[in-house]
């Protein structure tokens, strides 16, 4: 009986999922209330479905959170892309690959490439009468977005849901890569839904790769859920396909083969996911304290090889639009860092995220023990997503594995302030919403430590101290021993006894056991 109440919850979810994908159409500024409401909706069920599993015997979690997975997905692809066009690029570059061309040497306005546009990503456009008696064109279709360029070589009008038409594309090797490995087994004509299969099936091999995970670490397979049937992975992960999925992905592989040791397997790994998004280094930190060496060396050669046929094809313009999108979003000014910028000037944003972020980085680093990389990833990843502050809800699909591989469901509270920005563009909520995900994080950090987490803390500030005046690197000879026994030393034990990196696997699993499901404090 309790396995059924969790499946009708998930089915309730799928339900809910399928209808807005369906109904809705494309988020509009006339759409945002219900858009919010539906939201809503599928996060209050996904909590439900989630407390719901925790009751479920261990012996039907993995079938229950596999076949919600693979329910759930097939609900996220019913219908086309309703909150981004991204995947209208990812389409034309797979479809100019496929035609023998670099996706960096044309925009898709550039008439030398006028015989490939399919009437989907570049429907015709509408002839109307101004009001002085002329014929003009007119780009527009009922539930989508569709933007209004000029063909370069005979300026006439070119309609395309392409964003940015003008200019060329912004995404990295492995990321071109993965248009054209998805578009090269459909026709031109299909439209969205190769790269929403793709999608759902990345999550669902993502799920089942969590549930091996966590239970050979010991700890609770239900945790797996906390991405499988999270709401953000279901709509922008699957409905809307963005390839921060498989940066995503590709961090969890790498972030497996360094917790097992394999430094090379897991550098390749995450140079590969670097050359996805590119932010996806900032999962870096967390990767290094075993074998160092041999995770740089592998991500940044494999970074590099990952790009040399486009650079022998393309040259320079293999940077594509990115300096530009920088410049248009903000970050070089300072001016889009939301969070920073309610309490700093725009002209220090930068600097001062900056420093958080190296400080950050270099706390992760030293902290997270060898083999158990996960808190060390949601630490640096989350303080990255308040800190930098992105406009795109997408962005925190790099953080959602991790929430899972720690059981640490509060940090979802980043990718829901995110969705707040998404939703409401009022820099106010933006800004409150952010600061309320970290005092909710802070709390949940503060009840999982138990009794006496400020002495601890004062422990561990003053062993991290006593290490500054006298480093020992963790390179260095006795460097793990030397990290390991100042917490021993002082009953400190690492820092996640206060909600920090240093979980070791032991100690979450006991944890968990004393604790038990997702949700319970630990």
């Amino acid at each position: 009986m309790r396995t059924l109440f969790a499946a009708v919850a998930v089915t309730g979810l799928a339900a809910t999922v399928a209808w807005g994908v369906l109904e809705l159409g494309f988020l509009e500024k006339d759409l945002r209330d219900s858009y919010v409401l539906w939201t809503a909706a599928c996060w209050a069920l996904f909590a439900l479905a989630v407390v719901l599993l925790r009751r479920v015997p261990l012996r039907a979690v993995t079938a229950l959170v596999l076949a919600g997975t693979a329910l759930l997905g097939g609900a996220a692809l019913v219908g086309p892309p309703n909150t981004s066009t991204d995947p209208a690029r990812y389409a034309w570059d797979g479809i100019v690959q496929g035609a023998g061309t670099s996706p960096y040497t044309y925009t898709p306005d550039s008439g030398e490439l006028r015989d490939l546009r399919p009437e989907w990503i570049f429907p015709p456009a509408a002839d109307f009468t101004r009001d002085d008696g002329t014929i003009g064109q007119r780009c527009s279709q009922p539930d989508r977005q569709i933007h209004r360029a000029y063909d370069t070589e005979t300026g006439d009008v070119v309609c395309t849901a392409i964003n940015r038409p003008e200019v060329p594309t912004i995404y990295p090797p492995t990321a071109e890569l993965w248009f054209w490995a998805v578009r090269s087994v459909v026709p031109a004509d299909v439209e969205f839904l190769p790269f929403q299969l793709a999608g759902a099936l990345l999550v669902l091999g993502t799920t089942a790769a969590l549930l091996v995970a966590l239970r050979r670490r010991g700890l609770d397979p239900r945790w797996a859920a906390l991405w499988g049937w999270c709401p953000l992975v279901l709509g922008e992960g699957v409905t809307n396909s963005h390839v921060d999925l498989l940066g995503a992905v590709l961090v969890v592989v790498a972030s497996l083969f360094v917790a097992r040791g394999a430094g090379w397997r897991g550098g390749v790994a995450l140079g590969a996911a670097i050359a996805t998004k590119l932010i996806p280094v900032i999962a870096a930190p967390a990767l290094l304290r075993r074998q160092p060496v041999r995770v740089i060396v592998a991500s940044i050669v494999t970074f590099a090889v990952l790009y040399v046929p486009y650079v022998v094809s393309t040259g320079i313009g293999v940077l594509g639009y990115l300096p530009g999108y920088l410049t248009e979003e903000g970050y070089e000014d300072g001016s889009r860092f939301v969070f920073a910028s309610a309490y700093l000037p725009d002209s220090v944003a930068t600097p001062v995220v900056a420093l958080v972020l190296l400080v950050t980085g270099v706390v992760v680093w030293v902290r997270t023990p060898p083999g158990d990389p996960w808190l060390g990833q949601l630490v640096m990843i989350g303080v990255t997503l308040v800190a930098v502050s992105p406009r795109y809800p997408w962005y925190a699909l790099l953080l959602v594995p991790f929430v899972a591989m720690t059981g640490r469901w509060e940090w979802l509270t980043i990718p829901l302030a995110l969705l707040v920005r998404q939703l409401e563009p009022g820099q106010a909520l933006q800004r409150s919403s952010l600061a309320a995900a970290v005092l909710v994080i802070l709390l949940g950090t503060i009840l999982r430590a138990g009794a006496g987490w400020l002495d601890r803390l004062a422990d561990l500030a003053e062993a991290g101290a006593r290490r500054l005046r006298h480093p020992r690197w963790p390179w260095g000879r006795g460097g793990r021993a030397a990290l390991g026994g100042v917490a021993g030393a002082r009953g400190v034990g690492s820092v996640g006894g206060v909600g920090g990196v240093g979980d070791s696997s032991a100690g979450a699993a006991r944890s968990t056991r004393a604790a038990g499901p997702p949700g319970a404090s630990a």
